[in-house]
């Protein structure tokens, strides 16, 4: 916290297997000085939907921050329906939902039914950086980019872009991050996000065990969608 210096917000994610550590962690977020909180239901047992409501309702009592909801069903096999969020969304402190890309790319009609069962003020936004244009065009909130860590001069102007409408832009930026965005959907944005970081000589680190880092092949890959973007070490 004392290196971003208030400059920007700072969400903080405070999953854990139980509901205790989960509290716990939202309150030391808070102590430090975080803005938000993000929230996925992570459990070795799957959870039923009253177990994740109660869940999320006592982290964010704990917590007295904004919390996000982190609907991310391909790592926690858990899939919040459109029922769950509007019941979440009339919780204290429950302010948002990071959602994943839908799978028929619609993603006006998946607003518009979220939008008729949440308040006003509650934020819809997407993750899947692929497909954050089109979510962005179509009235999403936010972007939850993976790329923007790293690469956020290019992620921003996309961001820009789609947020004024200007839709030759959006496509132009498309098409320049297709192929790290393809090296993304191969092989998981975390480990191409390591080879990045690398290749623009902003650390040299291998993912933590059990993942391990990009093969050599497929780091050079990278190199070039970087070049491509114009971005270079």
């Amino acid at each position: 916290m004392s290196t971003v210096g208030g400059k920007i917000p700072v969400i903080v994610g405070v999953g854990a297997l139980r509901t205790d550590e989960a509290q716990a962690l939202a309150r030391d977020a808070r102590m430090a000085g975080a803005d938000g909180l993000l929230l996925a239901p992570m459990s070795y047992t799957p959870l039923f939907e009253d177990e994740v409501y109660e869940h999320f309702a006592t982290v964010a009592d704990a917590g007295e921050l904004p919390l996000c909801i982190y609907n991310n069903p391909s790592t926690t096999k858990f899939t919040f329906s459109r029922t769950l969020i509007a019941r979440l969304a009339k919780v204290a402190n429950i302010q948002a939902v990071k959602m994943p890309l839908p799978a028929d790319g619609d993603f006006g009609a998946e607003l518009t039914a979220l939008r008729t069962e949440t308040p006003a003020n509650f934020a819809i936004g997407y993750s899947g950086d692929w497909g954050a244009g089109s979510a962005i065009l179509a009235g999403a909130d936010a972007w939850y980019s993976v790329v923007g860590g790293l690469l956020p001069v290019e992620a921003l102007a996309l961001t820009r872009g789609a947020q004024a409408g200007d839709i030759a832009e959006v496509e132009r930026f498309d098409r320049l991050f297709q192929p790290l965005f393809s090296l993304f959907k191969e092989f998981g944005s975390f480990r191409v996000m390591y080879a990045i970081a690398a290749a623009l000589d902003l650390g040299r680190y291998d993912p933590p065990r059990p993942i391990m880092p990009l093969p050599e092949a497929a780091a050079s890959r990278v190199q070039r969608a970087l070049d491509h973007l114009s971005v270079r070490s």
